[in-house]
């Protein structure tokens, strides 16, 4: 990690703190004049209409010094773009976006042993719904398990539910993985997963804009999605309501430029109400790993097998015409070429030719001038009546 003056730090905690994100308006400030310039205008009163709005509340309150303090006790750091591990090309579609809704952070505040630029250069974002199905748990937990174990690092936001399955699903394979919290990185928000966000920091991130001792609150799970969304080079909802903060983050991913996909569930699945919708609105139907990183990786590389489940059959590399004709066969009885001929609609030549190539497959057998399928063949079969 690059060194970062003392005063910089200092500067960017007290600009964490002085505004409610999303604060576009001191964003912009600060990228114009400088972290140490921006927080000297803030504190005395020297500013624009519209960051005096953003900052008039607390512009007094001095705590960087001591929320400094209380991340290096809770195992946490305070990570500002000048930092190296900045993730700036992630981050730089917040500020390109144009909506206020979207302005990228100041700083934020990390616990654990990842470095954040590096974890999101491969990173797919897992979100759903908190009451989730056992069917949505298990589809978070193996797309969280798929995506680790080929390298992408998973971005969800620690709910319970679709968030906490993805987590967990590639702390299965130890993959790397992130979490960004609605409050200060040092509280275990849900209380039920406090062992879950030890294991996340202990080889990924747990991250927040948020300075510490913060508390959550429902606005604050609605800013962060946005997040969730530009930490990753796509979103994946697994299920979600109409109206849920899953569907937030779908849009903020939208309005980041970032791919949205989602995972198809029952019709008659309140849960999956949302995900149907995004797909109806245009977000790419995923059922599972390959798909997803046909979509989001490297181009030419990350190919979905498009024949993925159940065995391979003989007749699958078959050409048409003898495709016909093998399905023309019965089951357990010999026909002649001209028969075969009629029953598929096929010319008698290329019928024969098809049956040499049946043959050459050990598909078909030619006995007394007819022909039938092998019994192995047929086994899967549909029987004649």
């Amino acid at each position: 990690m690059n060194a970062v003056g003392e005063d910089v730090l200092i500067a960017r905690a007290y600009l964490s703190r002085v505004a409610e994100p999303p604060a576009p308006a001191l964003a912009r400030l600060v990228a114009e004049v400088g972290p140490l310039e921006a927080a000297e205008r803030v504190h005395s009163g020297h500013v624009d209409e519209q960051v005096a709005g953003e900052t008039r509340a607390r512009r007094t309150v001095h705590h960087e010094v001591a929320d400094l303090a209380a991340a290096a006790a809770a195992g946490a750091r305070l990570l500002t773009p000048e930092h190296a591990e900045w993730p700036e090309w992630p981050l730089v579609a917040c500020a390109m976006s144009g909506r206020h809704e979207l302005a990228a952070p100041v700083a934020l505040w990390v616990r654990g042993a990842g470095r954040l630029g590096e974890l999101c250069e491969q990173a797919v974002a897992v979100v759903g719904a908190r009451a989730a199905t056992g069917y949505g748990v298990h589809v978070a937990g193996e797309l969280g398990a798929g995506l680790a174990d080929r390298g992408y690092t998973v971005v969800s936001g620690a709910a319970i539910g679709i968030d906490g399955a993805a987590h967990r699903g590639a702390l299965a394979v130890h993959g790397p993985t992130v979490a960004v919290l609605a409050c200060g990185v040092e509280r275990a928000y849900p209380v039920a997963h406090q062992a879950l966000l030890e294991r996340i920091a202990a080889g990924g991130l747990v991250v927040s804009e948020y300075p510490p001792g913060s508390v959550p609150g429902r606005h604050r799970f609605l800013v962060r999605n946005r997040l969730i969304a530009a930490l990753s080079a796509g979103t994946v909802v697994v299920e979600a309501g109409l109206r849920s903060g899953a569907q937030r983050t779908a849009s903020d991913a939208t309005g980041l430029g970032r791919l949205v996909m989602a995972v198809p569930g029952p019709v008659t699945s309140g849960l999956s109400a949302g995900s149907h919708q995004l797909v109806r609105d245009g977000a790419l139907l995923v059922t599972r790993t390959e798909e997803v990183l046909e979509a989001v990786g490297r181009i030419g590389v990350d190919l979905a097998d498009r024949h993925p489940s159940g065995p391979r059959r003989p007749t699958d590399d078959l050409d048409p015409v003898s495709v016909l004709v093998h399905d023309a066969l019965p089951a357990r009885a010999a026909r002649e070429a001209r028969w075969l001929a009629m029953e598929a609609g096929v010319p008698i030549g290329a019928v024969r030719a098809a049956l040499v190539t049946l043959e050459r497959r050990a598909l078909v057998e030619h006995r007394d001038g007819r022909w039938r399928r092998r019994a192995a063949a047929g086994a899967d079969t549909p029987g004649e009546t």
